[in-house]
């Protein structure tokens, strides 16, 4: 671990830029309706006020392109990051400038600056040097506690880094811890998750993590592609014919790793994607011409399930089939719960992230039982793709 936490710097009567992720979703009038990404900030935030510093919010919010939308200002998030942090927070309407200025230089402690969307300028994005060192002026210290945004060269994710003392906040530390002790030094089997539609957007991902990982679990669309890739019919299932050789060179490549790749050996399917469609569970190789696979088979489930049970630890993206709708969940929904289970029983160590997974895992019930969950999804990814994000590499420097 080359980066330093809030625990290694002098926090006491300094104003703290502190880059955050609080893209949150609102409602028509204006509320936040899920505060996930606000209540993980707020150990950061109070740990700063306890050691005596002035917290300076820096985050982005939509995408306004470089211009000023007001539909995308973060004086819309305000009163949801007074209610989580409990002390009055402050809203500068600039990030720069005069009214930036003067919202730190007037900041009492024990309160909380936000500033402006950083994105309402070009140049964040640009990772201008200028900007960043406009950033940096309101500041004595930065701390960076948004992983999520951390695999953009923005000026207020790297940019600012570089130009003051700078360390990890208390969710960007627990997310770099949680990934390194799952991918970087894990203890033996690993066994991975790879769900998703698409063969295409993983091919990355897959590459890294058949040299990294004991047993490779591939499920969702993917595992279509995967079972045609063997000359198996799969029917009228989403696949990617057009990636059968990218797969059969992804099994082979796994061969000489000595990774084991699990795919479904039963399916379930159906003729119509709905919820409480009729359907059935068949052998892989059984799937008619007019019908889809939908899902894992109870069979696969239980391949699956001794894998983690065989394992030390779990890496988990992408569902195991059409989770959103009943009944293409049970197999996304038995696994979780399995691995939820031996995670609870202290012999596994389970690591999840990307948006289905975090909404796959809600759903069954299980989240708040993995050992981490990530709300990051971009930055998971490239990190699982074995990529050096570029906010994580300025705060080693």
């Amino acid at each position: 671990m080359s980066w330093k936490t809030l625990d290694d710097m002098d926090l006491s009567g300094k104003a703290v830029l502190v880059r955050v992720d609080i893209n949150v979703p609102l409602d028509d009038a204006g509320n936040v309706t899920d505060t996930t990404r606000i209540d993980r900030i707020v150990p950061t935030v109070k740990d700063i006020i306890d050691a005596g510093g002035r917290p300076v919010l820096l985050a982005h919010f939509g995408r306004p392109k470089g211009k000023k939308n007001p539909d995308m200002s973060l004086s819309r998030i305000q009163p949801a990051l007074e209610k989580a942090f409990g002390v009055p927070v402050v809203f500068a309407e600039n990030c720069v400038g005069g009214p930036a200025k003067m919202a730190v230089a007037n900041q009492e402690d024990g309160t909380v600056v936000l500033l402006e969307n950083t994105r309402f300028h070009a140049e964040e994005t640009e990772n201008d040097a200028t900007f960043a060192a406009s950033l940096a002026a309101l500041g004595e210290v930065y701390v960076n506690d948004a992983f999520s945004a951390a695999h953009r060269a923005h000026a207020s994710t790297e940019g600012v880094a570089k130009l003051l003392p700078s360390c990890a906040g208390r969710l960007m530390e627990a997310e770099l811890k949680a990934l390194e002790s799952a991918l970087a030094s894990p203890v033996r089997p690993v066994t991975a998750v790879v769900g998703g539609a698409k063969v295409s957007t993983k091919l990355e991902l897959l590459g890294n993590l058949i040299e990294k990982v004991d047993t490779l679990v591939i499920g969702g669309g993917m595992a279509n592609t995967f079972l045609a890739a063997k000359g198996i019919d799969v029917g009228a299932s989403l696949c990617e014919h057009d990636m059968a050789e990218t797969a059969r060179e992804i099994m082979e490549k796994a061969e000489t790793t000595g990774c084991t790749i699990l795919l479904p050996t039963d399916v379930v399917i159906a003729r119509e994607f709905k919820a409480g469609a009729d359907s059935e569970t068949v052998a892989a190789d059984a799937c008619p011409a007019d019908m889809m696979i939908l899902d894992a088979g109870p069979e696969t489930v239980d391949q699956i399930t001794d894998a983690f049970a065989a394992s030390a630890t779990l890496i988990w993206n992408g569902p195991l089939g059409a989770f959103e709708i009943e009944p293409f969940d049970k197999a996304t929904n038995a696994a979780a719960q399995k691995a939820a289970k031996l995670t609870s029983e202290g012999s596994l160590v389970s690591v999840a992230g990307g948006g289905d997974t975090v909404a796959a895992l809600n759903q069954a019930g299980v989240a708040d039982q993995f050992t981490y969950v990530s709300t990051a999804g971009g930055a998971f990814l490239e990190w699982m793709e074995g990529k050096t994000l570029p906010g994580v590499a300025a705060l080693e420097e």
